[in-house]
């Protein structure tokens, strides 16, 4: 697996590994609420993050993140790619590249917090609603 910057051609497939991550992941969502994000992730979060995406020997995208300086404000990998190492390679590039990270997890999403946690992360807090104040708790996490 190789990870390289991400760019606007890219946007397409990672909003496909964006919407194929979280229908395996995050039970919690609708449908309905699937919906109204994939705009918001298609045009606002991807052009305005800094991308890195994972790429398989063949050239084929498996996931990516998305950094906003020492913030990582997306990890998703295709399912069909979880549990390889990926997300821990991406995690230690953004570290290599920024230092000490901080990211924010849904309450609802145990295996998330397992998977940072494992990697050394801590909550350091809590907010009862997400960014945008739908009702889906973070949990603040930090290096």
């Amino acid at each position: 697996m190789l990870i390289r910057e991400g760019r606007p051609a890219d946007w397409g497939r990672l909003l496909e590994i964006w919407e194929a991550s979280v229908r395996a992941t995050h039970s919690f969502l609708s449908e309905e609420v699937i919906a109204a994000l994939r705009p918001e992730v298609r045009d606002a979060a991807l052009p305005a993050l800094e991308l890195w995406v994972l790429g398989g020997d063949g050239g084929e995208l498996l996931g990516f993140m998305g950094l906003d300086g020492a913030k990582l404000e997306a990890l998703f990998i295709a399912p069909s790619s979880s549990r390889r190492g990926g997300g821990r390679m991406l995690v230690e590039h953004a570290r290599r590249l920024k230092g000490p990270l901080t990211v924010d997890v849904n309450e609802q999403n145990p295996a998330a917090l397992r998977f940072y946690e494992a990697l050394g992360f801590r909550v350091c807090g809590r907010s009862p609603v997400d960014g945008a104040g739908r009702p889906f708790p973070l949990l603040h996490l930090e290096d």
